[in-house]
């Protein structure tokens, strides 16, 4: 049965295996997941993972963002299968070949998570980047559209915003998992930075949102542990 704190996932963005050691002993039993992105994984690699692996029970989310042609795109997936991740990230701007090579790769072992539309893009980057008006006025449009493709290829979901989430589970169903950055609890004062599309915790979870990635707000608190705590009530708050 999947509990409060399963929905929460923590992003270890820090630049060494020490430093992220700290933070997986510190919540490993406050979240259900820790997110590995590309500055930790190139600099530690599977050291950090059996790390979290030997820590706790939380699971990992591999978010690499691969794009490339898809055979690559298959290998490096074969290799990622192999780790025993539970998430993995692949963008599907390009093809839907591309997408099925990643999840025929996982080979069933790892879930694979479409990236739509970064939380940091806005309308006007979205515009900048040559795309026809009903997308860059409404990105809701686009991300549909790539959640669809996502779909159709059989990834186990997406990475959207909790702006978009609704919709998303409303055309393509309950099953399909979203997962949403870009959260900002309403009692944090972080700062959006490079965050344009941002949701609480609460409204993420509301929305169908089925994990959250929260990374600055637990971080950077005073009591890192305090704040994944007080997101796991919001989220409790939200699902009564």
């Amino acid at each position: 049965m999947k509990q409060v704190k399963d929905y929460i996932i923590f992003p270890l963005d820090m630049p060494s295996s020490k430093e992220a050691q700290y933070y997986v002993e510190l919540l490993s039993e406050h979240v259900g997941m820790f997110k590995l992105g590309l500055e930790l994984f190139i600099r530690s690699g599977p050291e950090i993972i059996n790390i979290i692996k030997s820590t706790g029970n939380a699971k990992i989310f591999l978010d690499l963002k691969l794009h490339d042609i898809p055979v690559t795109v298959f290998r490096a997936m074969e290799a990622i299968a192999d780790l025993g991740i539970t998430f993995t990230t692949v963008h599907c701007g390009e093809t839907e070949k591309m997408l099925e090579s990643a999840v025929t790769g996982g080979k069933g072992k790892t879930g694979i998570l479409a990236v739509t539309v970064l939380t940091s893009v806005s309308n006007t980057d979205i515009k900048q980047s040559g795309f026809v008006e009903k997308y860059f006025s409404d990105i809701s449009g686009l991300v549909l559209k790539r959640a669809t493709m996502a779909k159709k290829a059989g990834c186990t979901g997406v990475i959207c915003s909790g702006l978009e989430t609704r919709l998303i589970k409303k055309t393509l169903g309950e099953n399909f998992i979203t997962v949403t950055p870009g959260i900002r609890p309403c009692w944090d004062d972080v700062e959006a930075n490079d965050q344009n599309r941002i949701t609480t915790p609460a409204q993420a979870i509301l929305n169908g949102s089925d994990y959250i990635v929260v990374g600055r707000p637990i971080r950077d608190a005073k009591r890192p542990k305090i704040a994944a705590i007080k997101i796991a009530e919001e989220i409790m708050g939200a699902i009564l």
